[in-house]
This record gives structure tokens, sequence and C-alpha cells, in this order.
């Protein structure tokens, strides 16, 4: 496929949804329909990738999620039970479980629950100081309890009261039912106008849904076929021919044998005043953030490796191109890997460019699952490696606009495990930009990664700064990484 034939239209489309962006995308499909009083379906050609992946690696349990919803106010919790279990009626996929019909994969819907009870937690006793560490203690040891795909449920809940009016509401899900969509512009969403509603002996003011996760799976997996898998194929053929680079870290000590798919995190915060400067370099350059962003990962990781070559992973919302699928809660994410060249010492503004250039490109062509991509490309398979990238990063949707007594994190709890070595998720928020870093402690120290934060936003700084310099200057100003295998030395 020919990206630069694409309309600026939709180029802006593209870019747009790649972090969830999809309220603007309306790409609709008069083949997708309800399927026929079936309880079964098959799974996305990504949720089985999950699937697959979940029945070898069960530990630790990196496809375990956790979603923290904040109430600041009172909250009845009858009213809360009695939200969840409309919401469960209304998506067929957080009452859906996983088997194995006939050799293959299919999920099971089951029936709507009557009930839906959460337990509650009360830490008041607790000295002020001490309520929130408590508070995360229980959802921790909560997202580290393993799911059972098959029996279900995939969908664990806790209330935590930590003050009169303060609450946390802790949902434990396992990933092949939620991505980033799902949480911010469903999930919360609809739980906050049901809440609102139910307070006030109201009934549901949200509309019926006209088709189900599994009516898409169902759809997808019939429609990439033909011409529209092998013209992506085609891209990604090229995209990754030749030699593929293999990130070489500073020696922070010798790498396993073979991957441990441990992790840990750490979160992070850029100032309000430079997230806004972003913001608006974002839209002056004509890139979406998520570019700009992007941009100064892979210069950071060009000053920590000196490679020119390098490949970053994201997680791309493709099955939410498709209008029926905007407001479904389920997983419509697909791995896809964006390879950018760094060599001739690039400016700012031409980095942007190549930047924005492949992630168009992989955009439009990323219904092609990951894992099919591995079979088929068959990258060297080093038992210690993820194939095709070892770090990824992604911008999370933004946040709705609901009423400001409750809001949500993701980035608070962490399962103890992780896909790749290091994972860079940024959130934008009105008061600034925040992330985490997710990372494998027996990849990288704990000391390389808060090092590599500090120089994430020393470089943010000089991005816009001055577009113009090379990005030789650009890494001028941040101090030398340790040095090992590949460490390049800019002092």
């Amino acid at each position: 496929m020919n990206t630069t034939q694409l309309s600026e239209a939709k180029r802006s489309l593209l870019e747009k949804y790649l972090h969830g962006n999809t309220a603007t995308i309306s790409v609709t499909s008069a083949s997708m329909m309800r399927r026929s009083g079936a309880d079964s379906a098959p799974l996305s050609p990504t949720q089985e990738g999950i699937w697959q992946n979940a029945q070898r690696r069960g530990v630790p349990p990196f496809y375990n999620e956790s979603i923290t919803i904040h109430r600041h106010g009172q909250i009845d919790l009858a009213v809360l039970e009695r939200c969840m279990v409309e919401i469960l009626r209304r998506h067929e996929a957080w009452r859906t479980t996983f088997e194995v019909q006939d050799g293959r994969p299919v999920q099971v819907v089951h029936r709507a629950p009557d009930s839906f009870p959460i337990p509650l937690v009360d830490v008041r006793h607790l000295p002020e100081t001490e309520r929130e560490n408590a508070a995360l203690a229980l959802a921790t040891s909560d997202v580290l309890r393993p799911f059972d795909l098959e029996q279900g449920p995939l969908v664990r809940p806790t209330l935590v009261r930590l003050g009169e009016e303060e609450y946390r509401f802790y949902l434990a899900v396992h990933q092949i039912i939620i991505d980033g969509v799902t949480a911010y512009h469903i999930f919360l969403p609809e739980l906050v106008a049901l809440y609102e509603a139910f307070s006030q002996g109201k009934p549901s003011p949200l509309p019926e849904l006209t088709l189900q996760c599994a009516d898409v799976a169902d759809w997808q997996c019939h429609w990439l076929k033909g011409e529209v898998f092998d013209t992506q194929l085609a891209y990604w053929r090229k995209h990754l021919s030749g030699e593929l680079p293999v990130l070489k870290w500073p020696n922070d000590g010798p790498r396993p044998a073979k991957q441990t798919f441990r992790g840990t995190f750490h979160p992070f915060r850029l100032p309000q005043e430079l997230s806004e400067q972003l913001n608006e370099f974002s839209q002056n350059e004509g890139v979406t953030l998520f570019v700009v962003l992007l941009t100064c990962y892979y210069a950071l990781l060009h000053h920590y490796t000196g490679q020119n070559d390098i490949i970053v992973g994201t997680v791309s919302p493709s099955g939410r191109k498709r209008a029926e699928a905007q407001p479904l809660l389920g997983y419509f994410l697909n791995p896809v890997p964006l390879r950018v060249d760094l060599s001739n010492d690039p400016t700012v503004r031409e980095l942007l460019r190549r930047v924005r250039r492949t992630t168009v490109g992989a955009l439009s062509c990323d219904d092609l699952p990951f894992e099919k991509m591995v079979d088929i490309l068959r990258p060297s398979t080093d038992p210690g490696r993820n194939p095709f990238f070892d770090v990824a990063a992604s911008l999370e949707p933004a946040m709705p606009e609901v009423d400001p007594s409750w809001s949500l994190t993701p980035m608070d709890i962490a399962s103890g495990g992780g896909r790749w070595d290091m994972y860079l998720v940024w959130d934008y928020r009105p008061d600034g930009i925040i992330g985490r870093v997710q990372y494998n402690p027996d990849v990288l120290r704990t000391e390389t990664v808060t090092t590599m934060l500090k120089h994430q936003e020393i470089l943010l700084r000089q991005i816009v700064s001055d577009p113009n310099q090379q990005l030789s200057d650009l890494i001028s100003n941040v101090e030398g990484p340790a040095q090992g295998s590949g460490g390049k030395n800019y002092e």
C-alpha cells in the first residue's frame, strides 16, 4: 500500500485512532450484522493471539489489567451494583468465557446476571496517611490472582472506602476483554450516566446496542481474507525486509537466555507548561501529540544505543475502525511494529516526518494480526526476545467529559508481568501529561529507567524549543548513558 497517496483527511483519521480517538471515525460496513441466536462465536484474530499466549505463559499474569475509578463523593453500593448489572446486560464481552470446541477456541456468551456483588473494604480505621497504600495493596493482591478463561468471571470488582466521601473502585480484568477505549470512552461514561440516573430513580439513559463484540469478531474472521489480507501482508514484507534490528541496551547485566515476562513500573508526570507546549507544538507541526512523543522516544533510544535502525511497537485499535465497534466493551487492539530510520543526522522536523510516515503506513495495514505476521514472516527466534520489537509505546485515549467527581487511572496497579523490555505509556490530562514506564527488571535496572525518564523530559523541552536542530544537537543536551553494548557517548 502506497501511503503517500492517502488524503490528508485519511492520514488525520488514521493517526487519531492510533490512541483511541475514534469518536471522529465513521467507517461502516453493510455486511456486519448480528449473529443469529448463537451463544458462541469465533475469537477475533487479535483475541486468538492473546488466548494462545495465555495458554503458553500463565505466570506472571501479564494479561491481567487493573483500572481504578476514583470517586469523590458518596457511593450507594446497591446503586453501583445495579449499574454493573446493567453494563453486563448491555455488553456481552464482559460476560464471556473462552473454551475449545472441535479443536478451536471459541467465545461463549453467558446470560446476563441478576446481581453483581461488589466487596466493600473500609480502611477509615487506618491513619489517613496509610489508607491509600492499603487500598493499593488490596487491588494489587487481586490483580495478581490468575483468571480462568474457561470458567470466568473475567472481571473482578473491589470497592475501597478511604474517607467520608473518598472511594476507589478497582476492577481487575483480563486483557482479552478490555482495551483503553473500553476503559476511558465506554465503561467510565456509561457507569457515570447510569449511576446518576439510578440514584434518581430514573431508567437507563443509554441507547441499546445493535451489535456485540462477538459479532464484530465473527465479521473480522470472514473479512480479513483475499485481497485485503494480501495487500496488508505485502506492506509488512517490505517494511520488515532485510536484517531486522535488535535493540542493544547499555550493559545493565547479562540478558536472560529465555524471556521471564516479569514487569514492574515507574510512574511519571510532565509539567503542565511542558504538556501545553507539546500540544501546541504538535498542532503547529501538523502532527499528532503521539507522533511528537514517539519521536522523542526514538531519539532517546538512539542516544542510549547508538543505533539508527530502530523498531518500536505500539498497540493499534484496528478493530475500532468500524463504526459498529466503537460503542462496545472489549479488546480491539493489535500490536504493530514501527520501524524508523534515524540515519544521516536528521533535523527534529525531518524526524517527525519520518515517524509520521511510518505510523500512517502501519495504521493503513494494521488489520493483519500480529501473531499471523510472526507466523508468516518468521523473524529470527531468540528465546530471550520478542518477535520484531522489545520496546513499545502508546498514548491513552483522552479523558471523556464526565462529572468531575468521577475519574479513571489505569496506572496504579502492577500485575508483576510485562510483555516487553520497556513499555512507555503517556496519558494527556489538562494538568499535565502523566504516564508510566513498565519494564522488565531482569533486563533493565531501576536506575537506568529513572534516568531515561529524566532524559525524556530534557529531550521534549529541546524538541519544542527548536525543530530545526539536528538529532546530534538534540541529544548533545543529554548526559551520556551508561556505556555498554552499543551505547553511544555524545559528551
